[in-house]
């Protein structure tokens, strides 16, 4: 599922609890308070309220259902995380994917699994032109 509309940025808050829907899937403030309780201490209604942020910027959508509320993710993991690189490599490398990747290799040591999905990468990237 491609999205031609582009989704808010969501702040590092909303992706800890983006990070738990894409992990646990559909979830009740409960639910995804329980999980985020076991990391740090955050209160039941400031997850409540930022999920109601979430749901009014778009970044989650919510289902009644009974008295719980059933929040899910608008977009995948993987539709976010897209946008986000695209966003960085626009603002930070002038849209250059190759110069983004050669700054995060650059950062960090790489190991030889990470190196050899790299190499396919660039051989399927390399076939297809």
């Amino acid at each position: 599922m491609k999205r031609t509309l582009q989704l808010p940025r969501p702040t590092e808050g909303e992706l800890e609890l983006l990070r738990i829907l894409w992990e646990r899937g559909p979830s009740t403030v409960r639910d995804i308070h329980e999980q985020i309780s076991r990391t740090r201490p955050l209160g039941y209604t400031s997850v409540l309220k930022l999920l109601q942020i979430m749901t009014d910027k778009g970044l989650v959508d919510r289902e009644e259902s009974g008295k719980a509320h059933i929040y899910h993710p608008a977009a995948s993991q993987n539709e976010t995380q897209d946008q986000l690189v695209r966003d960085i490599s626009e603002r930070l490398f002038a849209g250059s994917a190759a110069q983004l990747a050669m700054h995060a290799l650059a950062l960090e040591p790489v190991n030889d699994h990470d190196l050899e999905a790299l190499r396919t990468l660039i051989d399927q990237k390399r076939n297809r032109k």
